[in-house]
């Protein structure tokens, strides 16, 4: 089947650098001589006919803005199978012949899930601040989250340096300990605790009471917010160890920002490989960056769950510090 118009949209949290792959979708597209649908609030929109036509100018001066100017939201009428067909009927009614999908591993399930069903072609670009798809090295926003909590953490260590303090530091990442991972080693931190990693209370606070002994006097602790919160391991702390202990959580601020030039870079890429893609057939795909080189893979693929080399970052953090 010839492809003449196709619909992006943005699903599940946002990433800095979704912008720059929409702009990336429509103008190759438009390139290519194809139309462009915008869905707003991602499957919430394709069942509740929130479209928009979109050319060259809708995608103008976005490249630099974090966030989605086609906005996000949670949709669970989307996992009935009422809400699905719903949706497959709006790209029937609007003559939408495939699909570029924005999102992480939860928008991946659902887009490969609906293609099952109703073999709507489509194609996955992958934007998360966990960097959590299977099969490639990064994905669109993770950099940039990244840079935005380890220049909250570097502001941190001046005020635990100077006060002589403990921190606990709570970045984003429920399922995934990637950030935590990356920050803590290169803001060069005393410890990290991600999920899936046993915690050991008696191990860090001996390491702090230690370290305390020989004349250390600051100690900044990474936590992803999948294992506990900054607050109840801050208050643990300093039951057991008797010292000053803070507890700070970064939080949102961690998902917006203006995307990293890696990060648009990457946008600007894979929006690119989505459409042509569609263009030479493919569908039930995901495109990715590996090894420097643009990849496609199955998105049955994409979507299992992603190793973590969790071992090497922990011991190279203790050597370190």
């Amino acid at each position: 089947m010839a492809i003449k118009r196709i619909a992006v949209l943005t699903t599940g949290g946002d990433a800095p650098g979704m912008n720059a792959a929409i702009r990336a979708v429509v103008r190759f597209a438009w390139h290519n001589k194809l139309e462009v649908i915008g869905v707003f609030r991602g499957w919430h929109g394709l069942i509740n006919e929130d479209l928009k036509p979109m050319s060259h100018r809708s995608v103008s001066g976005i490249i630099n803005q974090g966030g989605t100017i086609l906005k996000t939201a949670r949709c669970p009428e989307f996992e009935t199978k009422g809400g699905q067909e719903k949706a497959f009927q709006t790209l029937k009614k609007h003559a939408i012949d495939a699909m570029v999908v924005i999102g992480g591993d939860g928008s991946f399930r659902a887009v490969h899930g609906f293609y099952k069903k109703y073999k709507v072609p489509c194609i996955g670009i992958p934007a998360s601040i966990d960097n959590d798809i299977n099969g490639i090295d990064m994905t669109i926003g993770a950099d940039t989250a990244v840079n935005t909590a380890l220049s909250a953490i570097d502001n941190i260590r001046d005020t635990a340096t100077s006060m002589e303090r403990i921190f606990v530091i709570e970045v984003m990442g429920r399922d995934s300990g990637f950030i935590a991972l990356s920050v803590a080693l290169a803001g060069g931190c005393e410890d990290v605790l991600i999920p899936g990693k046993i915690l050991d209370f008696e191990n860090i606070c001996r390491d702090i009471v230690e370290g305390n002994k020989k004349g250390k006097i600051s100690w900044i602790i990474v936590v992803a917010e999948g294992v506990a919160s900054a607050d109840e391991i801050a208050k643990k702390i300093a039951e057991r160890t008797g010292l000053d202990t803070r507890a700070v959580t970064l939080g949102h601020v961690q998902r917006g920002g203006r995307p990293t030039a890696l990060s648009r870079e990457l946008a600007l890429r894979l929006g690119e490989a989505a459409v042509e893609c569609l263009l030479k057939g493919e569908s039930d795909k995901a495109v990715g960056i590996r090894a420097g080189k643009i990849v496609c893979l199955d998105l049955e693929f994409a979507i299992t769950k992603k190793k973590l080399e969790a071992d090497s970052f922990y011991k190279l953090i203790k050597i370190l510090t």
